[in-house]
C-alpha cells in the first residue's frame, strides 16, 4: 500500500523501503497512544501528508546532486524534528547522506531511538535540546550542508533558528504551505541581517494541496549574536 502510494506521488521505493516506511508507521501510532507525536492518524493521511511529504526534498536536484564532494560525507540537520518529519523519511529514501536529529522533547528523542534501532538507521544521530542552544554550539554551528525543518514557524524565526547551523555555501530547505510568499515578504530583514538568499522556491501539489520547499542559501558564517535566546527570537521576529 505504502508503495502505491509513493507510486502516485512520483516516487519508486523498493520493498525493504516500504517495510520500514510500514514498521515507522505502526510504531508512531503505537506510542502516539502515549505521547503527543501527530494528530494525524488516519493511514492514508499519514503516508501522504507525513511521508510522502516530507519525501518531496528527493524530487530536487540541489539536494540530491552533491558533486563536489564524497556524497556519503553531505550532512543534513533536521531541527525540530518531533516524530522524524523529514529526517527519518530521508534516511528511509537517501541513505547515503549523514543525518542528524535534534527535538526539544526527550520523549520524542526516546521514540526516535526505536525507530532508529528497528529501521536500522545508523547513519542518524540524536539529539535533544534547543535549537538555540545548540546553534551556539560549535560542534553544529557551521557544519551542515542542509538543514531542514518542518517546524510550524513563521520563517523569520526558522530562519534565525536554523541558518547558523548551515555551512557557509550550505543550504536551509523549509518545509512551507500556501502562506508561503506572504512569509517571505515578512523575512527580508532576515535575510540581510542572516546573509543569506533565496535560491529556489519549489512548489508541489499533494493532495489537492499547495506545498512549497524554500531552498535559503548561506553565504557567510552567521554573525555571533544570533541565535539570540528563544524568547527574543519569538516575541521579536528579525521583521
Amino acid at each position: 500500500m505504502i508503495k502505491k502510494i509513493f507510486k502516485e506521488n512520483g516516487f519508486d521505493i523498493t520493498e525493504y523501503q516500504e517495510q520500514q516506511l510500514q514498521k515507522y508507521y505502526d510504531l508512531l501510532t503505537e506510542w502516539n497512544k502515549k505521547i503527543n507525536l501527530t494528530a494525524i492518524t488516519e493511514y492514508k493521511d499519514v503516508i501522504v501528508k507525513h511521508f510522502v511529504d516530507s519525501a518531496l526534498l528527493l524530487k530536487s536536484d540541489i539536494f540530491t546532486d552533491r558533486k563536489a564532494e564524497p556524497i556519503e560525507k553531505c550532512s543534513v540537520l533536521d531541527l525540530g524534528t518531533g516524530a522524524g518529519f523529514p529526517g527519518i523519511v530521508l534516511a528511509v529514501l537517501y541513505p547515503q547522506y549523514q543525518y542528524t536529529l535534534v527535538d526539544s522533547l526527550n520523549k520524542r528523542i526516546e521514540f526516535l531511538h526505536i525507530i532508529k534501532e528497528k529501521l536500522e538507521l545508523n547513519q542518524i544521530c540524536l539529539y535533544h535540546g534547543r535549537a538555540e542552544d545548540f546553534g551556539r554550539d560549535s560542534e553544529f554551528r557551521d557544519q551542515y550542508d542542509f538543514v531542514v525543518s518542518r517546524a510550524v514557524a513563521e520563517l523569520p524565526v526558522l530562519l534565525e533558528y536554523c541558518i547558523p547551523f548551515a555551512k557557509p555555501e550550505g543550504y536551509f530547505v523549509a518545509y512551507k504551505g500556501k502562506k508561503c510568499e506572504e512569509e517571505i515578504e515578512r523575512s527580508q530583514k532576515a535575510f540581510q541581517e542572516l546573509d543569506c538568499e533565496i535560491k529556489r522556491n519549489q512548489q508541489f501539489l499533494l493532495s489537492g494541496e499547495e506545498r512549497y520547499l524554500l531552498f535559503v542559501k548561506k553565504l557567510s558564517r552567521t554573525k555571533e549574536k544570533y541565535p539570540r535566546k528563544a524568547g527574543k527570537i519569538k516575541k521579536n521576529p528579525l521583521y
